[in-house]
């Protein structure tokens, strides 16, 4: 049996934003390793606050960062921070500061050392304050001379942000920087990002986990295979993510009395049905996961089993970008 009596809805673009006060700007920066392509086309502007670059493992956030950071010299395009070339003006360094992925630090140095070190290669005019506000800012001061060898990858990681902060960057660029850390740490380093953000600094933080990026930032810059997928706020992302057809692999017994069920409610769109399994196309994911338990038992229906098919943020983002992404 197969029903449909919806037409899909015409997929969302990525909007674009005005550059007033934009302290990065990305145009048409595309960035390639031989014939890899890590970045293509990109153009966005950046604004004070915390802004999500959300999307899946090899999507190019971390390209892009390192774009940014002037690690990388675009392949095509520019992009400027604070009005500079980060990669040829040295004078904007002062004034960035990145949290990489990696767990990696110097092992045999302290926390204390390890953030003085930056402390000193930025030149600070008093290195030592600077150092232990840093260290107290992530609440670190307890195990600050304690070997880095000794630390957690969350303490590691809440090391690598004081030794950010330490000369207090208008932009902080950080790369998966909840990694390892354990609840506690990670609201904390949620709280602070935000607390950064509303004071003015610019805070992009890169995740690819949907809702660390919800709880952390404003505006998210959606990203897949190196390209825009979307970019909005948090609100409007899952928004558009929550209003997009799904489909979920249904196994229950009496399918067809299952089938006649959710079409009567209006809770599917269309059902195809092989045998045990229905696979139930839907517009309100939610609203069909919280009625289907009791839509089963009032039918006599024998629930079995519950998925949604291509689900990844892969493939939610591909969908939004109409699938050019």
């Amino acid at each position: 049996m197969s029903t449909d009596t919806t037409t899909p809805p015409a997929p969302t673009t990525p909007a674009t934003q005005p550059h007033t006060d934009a302290t990065i700007l990305v145009d048409g920066a595309s960035k390639w390793f031989g014939n890899k392509v890590a970045v293509s086309d990109l153009t966005l502007a950046i604004r004070p606050g915390v802004t999500g670059l959300l999307g899946p493992n090899g999507a190019g956030k971390t390209t892009l960062l390192r774009l940014v950071m002037g690690l990388y010299r675009p392949s095509r395009g520019t992009i400027r921070v604070l009005g500079r070339d980060p990669r040829s003006d040295a004078t904007v360094q002062s004034h960035l500061a990145l949290v990489p992925e990696s767990p990696d630090v110097h092992d045999h140095l302290t926390a204390r050392q390890f953030v003085r070190l930056r402390a000193d290669l930025l030149g600070l005019p008093d290195p030592a304050t600077a150092t232990t506000t840093a260290l107290a800012t992530v609440e670190l001061l307890d195990a600050a001379d304690r070997r880095l060898r000794t630390f957690s990858k969350g303490m590691r990681q809440r090391s690598k942000v004081a030794a950010a902060l330490v000369g207090q960057p208008s932009v902080l660029v950080l790369d998966e920087p909840l990694n390892g850390a354990d609840p506690v740490q990670r609201a904390n380093l949620i709280t602070l990002f935000r607390r950064l953000g509303a004071d003015g600094h610019t805070v992009v933080v890169s995740s690819h986990v949907l809702e660390e990026v919800d709880r952390m930032a404003d505006r998210v810059v959606a990203m897949v295979d190196g390209r825009l997928a979307a970019i909005g706020t948090a609100a409007s992302l899952r928004a558009a993510i929550t209003d997009r057809p799904r489909e979920l692999v249904v196994r229950a017994g009496r399918p067809l009395a299952l089938a006649a069920a959710l079409l009567g409610e209006d809770l599917a769109s269309g059902i195809d049905v092989d045998g045990d399994r229905l696979a139930v196309r839907t517009r309100d994911a939610r609203g069909l996961a919280r009625r289907l338990p009791g839509m089963a038992l009032e039918a006599d229906v024998d629930l079995r089993h519950v998925e949604p098919v291509d689900e990844t943020l892969e493939s939610i983002f591909r969908d939004i970008a109409g699938g050019k992404a």
